[in-house]
C-alpha cells in the first residue's frame, strides 16, 4: 500500500501542471512505483498468485498508457521513459 506521501511527491514530480494528478506522465509514475514494490514483494513470497496477478494487471495498464503517449506525443514518452528508466 502506499503512503499518501509518498503518492502525493510522485505526484508533485511528474505532473504538468499545478493541479495535475490524473496526466498519463503521473498514472505512469504511480503504476511504475507499484509494480517495483510488488516485484519486490514476489522475490519473497514466491507463491502468492494473486499479488502476481495484480502485478501483471498493473504491468498491463501501464504498457497501455505508455502506448497511447507514444502514439499522441513521442517527446513526451521519450521524457517519462528515460525519467523513470524504463527499457520498452
Amino acid at each position: 500500500m502506499m503512503d499518501p506521501e509518498v503518492k502525493a511527491e510522485i505526484i508533485r514530480q511528474f505532473r504538468i501542471h499545478e493541479k495535475d494528478s490524473g496526466s498519463p506522465e503521473v498514472q505512469i509514475a504511480l503504476l511504475t512505483w507499484d509494480i517495483r514494490h510488488l516485484t519486490e514483494h514476489l522475490k519473497v513470497h514466491k507463491k502468492d498468485f494473486a499479488s502476481r496477478r495484480g502485478l501483471l494487471m498493473k504491468v498491463g495498464r501501464r504498457n497501455t498508457l505508455l502506448r497511447y503517449l507514444e502514439r499522441k506525443d513521442y517527446e513526451r514518452y521519450k521524457r517519462i521513459k528515460e525519467r523513470l528508466d524504463l527499457k520498452r
